[in-house]
């Protein structure tokens, strides 16, 4: 039965329109009157041909007509091409209107998943924006409180809350200066500056900037080997920064007397440059989302290791801005290996 299609219908019809008319012309010739074999015959032809004829028109507009309504419904908000099929009583137009109605049913469902998954997305970035912007708010608070309650008056506590303040106040502007960076750059609104420069000459300026803080966490910050110079092409600034976060984070979390290596190396075109540590590393679970805003997985959810928690976030958008690549490979326990490629360079460019 799967297998019959419309035109089959038609023809089974006419077949016994023709028996049908037949046998009552023979009752009538052989009980009123007489009438010729050829006469019969040339009656039960024609009219089998009417009512095929009639039959095809109307059982073609009829499905047509409805077979249009439901591809006006799968076409409105559809994002896949829908093709209007043509009327053909010769071919399964029911079974093609089923097919194109299961791709869009189908369509609907991955964008259900999709919408489900952003609205998931958007509560937990909320949650966690919220709860990065009131650690500093409430802090803000107690010191201005505790001043307002007769602090103010006394020497030994007026400036320490008062410094303490600021410092609240200037991660509330990191925060937000990071936030207002990573929405441009997902919108496309920041130009990049493309020059030729030495990286390994860049990195070894942010390195000796992290001395301090190095020495303070009791991890070496170092250079694989002593590396000629590498040019790349690429926004300096923004690579600048992409290494400092980095390089920051692997300090960050590193565990005491740790290492952090920075390692550069050339593949055909492009240079791979690595920030290695082997501090507490990731568990492979968390790794898909290391690079989302505001995600710390379970060991690193310790605020006073300070960062707006955007770091990552922003370094992944400012490498897939120079349509370049960034990625993680990291053990629980044993460290993790940051990796982004950009574009080799001439040193003339």
């Amino acid at each position: 039965m799967k297998n019959i299609k419309p035109i089959h219908v038609l023809l089974i019809g006419a077949a016994a329109q023709i028996i049908l008319v037949s046998v009552l012309l023979s009752f009538y010739s052989a009980y009123v009157s007489p009438i010729s074999t050829l006469y019969i015959v040339l009656i039960a032809v024609v009219s089998a041909l009417l009512f095929f004829g009639v039959s095809y028109f109307l059982l073609k507009h009829f499905i047509e007509d409805r077979i249009q309504t439901i591809f006006r419904i799968i076409d409105q908000g559809s994002n896949v091409q829908v093709s209007k099929p043509k009327i053909d009583l010769n071919t399964d137009v029911i079974g093609k209107a089923a097919d194109e109605s299961m791709m869009w049913a189908k369509e609907r469902k991955k964008e259900i998943a999709k919408l489900k998954e952003q609205a998931a997305f958007r509560r937990e970035f909320l949650g966690n924006l919220a709860h990065e912007l009131k650690t500093p708010v409430f802090s803000i608070q107690g010191y201005i409180l505790t001043l307002l309650e007769g602090g103010l008056e006394d020497e030994k506590v007026n400036r320490k809350f008062l410094e303490r303040a600021s410092f609240a106040a200037e991660r509330m502007t990191e925060i937000l200066e990071d936030l207002d960076q990573i929405m441009n750059l997902e919108v496309n609104r920041v130009e990049l500056r493309m020059e030729s420069f030495d990286i390994v000459k860049l990195t070894k300026d942010i390195i000796n900037s992290f001395e301090e803080r190095a020495l303070e966490k009791s991890v070496k910050v170092r250079m694989a080997k002593k590396y000629e110079p590498l040019y790349v092409k690429a926004d300096r600034p923004k690579i600048s920064q992409v290494l400092t976060n980095l390089i920051a984070n692997s300090i960050n979390y590193s565990k005491i007397n740790g290492e952090t290596v920075v390692r550069f190396e050339v593949v055909n075109q492009s240079l791979i440059t690595e920030v290695s540590d082997n501090g507490i590393g990731v568990a492979e679970k968390d790794i898909p989302r290391l690079f989302e805003r505001f995600y710390r997985v379970e060991q690193s959810r310790n605020r006073e290791e300070g960062g707006s928690g955007l770091g990552l976030a922003i370094c992944k958008h400012i490498i897939e801005s120079h349509k370049e690549t960034i990625g993680v490979k990291s053990k629980l326990g044993e460290g993790s290996t940051f990796s982004f490629s950009l574009r080799k360079s001439p040193k003339s460019i």
